[in-house]
């Protein structure tokens, strides 16, 4: 494994990872926002309020 950071410098390949995954955070966010899933406009908490939390009871 030392081979391999003798050929890459491991604060840029540290730093190129951590740029990647904050990109990839962000796509992913804005994704879920663009989808039905978004929990800022509160549209899915409302029609989730109506549930009851148990069962009605079986005869």
């Amino acid at each position: 494994m030392h081979r391999v950071w003798m050929l890459f410098d491991p604060r840029r390949v540290l730093v190129a990872n951590a740029a990647f995954l904050f990109v990839l955070a962000l796509f992913i966010h804005f994704i879920l926002l663009s989808s039905s899933y978004n929990w800022l406009d509160g549209e899915v908490m409302a029609t989730a309020s109506h549930m009851e939390a148990l069962p009605a009871e079986r005869k």
